[in-house]
């Protein structure tokens, strides 16, 4: 995320380099797969030609001069014909600039090269015409509540289906069978990830004793899970919030920002590369929020001052993978890389929370984007580099549209690991409608991190409407709004510059009818990002 990689958008146009091609093969099976640029092996390339270009020519001069005449008027009419028939100028989004006057002095490699050109482009308006054409599609049918409790019942029988009345975060007693001697956080796979982690949980050991409730001979917890989750997008803004909102004295916070539990760590993945590891329970992610669960265990047992503000302590988390990587699935069951996926995140969290609040931040796709490329990416970046690599995310997802639904190209694993930049996290319309479908729009408030960082007092006003808490004093929201941005651009990434004029037109033109719908279904034109500036 940052507050101001976004202001660094400012478009230049430089000369573009040269684009692999990508394509899709359909396999005897009928399945669709997908071919990356490294996967081609071209034989119409520059080198190729040029050793089909060596003819051994008589070596008398009468014949060699009129065989270099008669490629010269071969060569000239295609040339007419290309340009007659607009070939010769290049699309705004094409990497390979063709020299025309270079037709005249060269013979199969220019055409070589013409030729290679070509494939390097993207018909914007025939994708164009194939997203509006797939964006109307009915909502997803939501599975069964029995069938989500299936995924895992383990997680369905620790949380109860009703939670403490009189306290605003969704709290619970949970009977404790260890041994008040030792230190409860001791194997907690967060704690052994994160040394900040641990310092806290050393801190909640010294006084876990005191915190625990007699009934009937049994010691019992106070445990809470989150009473609203900032869910995503990448690069979205989401660090700085998750910052920022610890200000407020209602809120308590788990000091580890994206502990991906929904997405990743509950069925044994940190990172999908790595493969398959431990998977980590629920008692671990409910520990990330026993601050808070201190705060208001304390006021129950009135330990706390006289107020009861304590009550209304909550706690959020924030994984910016949560709204949109259910990659897990398919991990784990190959048959449902083919489809959808059965179950999303939300479906689990709505299931065990009914009444969670949601939070979404969003940008600019085009920019999010470019600002991903450039904080993943660590070396041998640049603006030509950033085209070239969304050129070919482009084609390969125009290659799934002909075979497969829109939600199935957006959600599949496959083609998100083909593509070289990760074009299918900007097309938020397909992840709010599946959120929208199983949580009501009143729990779910959707920012946009241009109006965040433009206006930040009046984001959090409504930040903090949305949570229903008490406003901030002044000295509270000055500390709020003056402290710096968190997560901004690195320098050298700054020094690279925007991206090229003609990818920002490219991506332009892909995300319109996505960001069409969302402004539609959200009724914000804000949502539009920029839609005049290239009409």
């Amino acid at each position: 995320m940052s507050l101001s990689d976004y202001k660094h958008g400012r478009t230049t146009q430089l000369h573009p380099g040269y684009v692999p091609y990508s394509s899709t093969l359909v396999g005897h099976d009928g399945k669709t797969n997908f071919r990356t640029p490294q996967d081609v092996r071209d034989t119409n390339t520059p080198e190729n030609a040029h050793k089909l270009s060596r003819v051994n020519f008589p070596k008398v001069q009468t014949i060699f001069l009129l065989g270099l005449t008669l490629t010269f008027l071969i060569m000239a009419s295609y040339v007419l014909m290309w340009d007659k028939k607009g070939l010769l100028t290049p699309p705004p989004y094409q990497l390979s600039v063709v020299d025309v006057s270079m037709a005249a002095n060269t013979t199969a490699a220019a055409a070589a090269a013409v030729v290679s050109s070509q494939r390097t482009s993207v018909d914007m308006k025939q994708l164009v015409r194939m997203i509006q054409s797939t964006l109307e599609y009915p909502p997803r049918k939501l599975p069964d509540e029995k069938d989500i409790i299936r995924t895992d019942p383990h997680l369905f029988s620790l949380i109860p289906r009703h939670f403490l009345p009189g306290i605003k975060s969704p709290c619970w007693y949970q009977e404790f069978l260890g041994k008040t001697s030792n230190n409860p956080y001791a194997s907690n796979l967060f704690v052994v990830r994160s040394m900040t982690f641990k310092n806290v949980c050393d801190q909640l050991t010294s006084n876990f004793r005191q915190r625990l409730y007699q009934k009937d001979d049994k010691l019992f917890r106070l445990r809470c899970l989150p009473y609203f989750y900032v869910v995503g997008q990448p690069k979205c803004g989401t660090t700085d919030l998750f910052r920022r909102l610890q200000v407020h004295p209602e809120l308590r916070f788990n000091v580890m920002k994206e502990p991906h539990w929904w997405t990743r760590k509950r069925f044994g993945y940190i990172r999908f590369k790595e493969g398959l590891q431990e998977r980590f329970p629920l008692d671990d992610y409910l520990d990330l929020f026993d601050l808070a669960a201190q705060t208001i265990q304390a006021s129950i047992s009135g330990n706390s001052p006289g107020d009861r503000r304590p009550l209304q302590v909550i706690t959020g988390e924030a994984s910016a993978s949560t709204m949109w990587d259910n990659q897990a699935w398919s991990y784990n069951h190959d048959k449902w890389e083919e489809t959808d996926p059965p179950f999303l995140a939300q479906d689990l969290i709505h299931t065990v929370q009914p009444g969670a609040k949601i939070i979404i931040m969003l940008r600019d796709p085009a920019e999010r984007l470019y600002s991903d490329y450039l904080y993943f990416k660590m070396a041998n970046k640049s603006a030509e580099d950033f085209h070239q690599k969304v050129v070919e995310s482009v084609q390969l997802f125009q290659s799934c549209l002909l075979g497969r639904s829109l939600r199935s190209c957006v959600y599949s694993t496959n083609l998100s690991n083909s593509m070289p930049v990760r074009l299918n996290l900007g097309l938020y319309i397909v992840f709010l409608l599946d959120w929208l479908s199983v949580f009501p729009r009143e729990q779910i408030l959707v920012l946009r991190l241009e109006d965040y960082a433009a206006n930040l007092q009046g984001t959090f006003k409504k930040v903090f409407s949305f949570l229903n808490t008490s406003p901030l004093s002044r000295q509270e929201e000055a500390v709020l709004t003056k402290s710096p941005s968190s997560n901004t651009r690195r320098p050298a990434d700054r020094d690279l510059g925007p991206m090229l004029a003609s990818t920002r037109k490219l991506l332009w033109e892909f995300h319109q009818p996505f960001n069409h719908k969302l402004a539609t279904v959200l009724d914000n034109k804000a949502f539009l990002w920029g839609d005049n500036d290239f009409l």
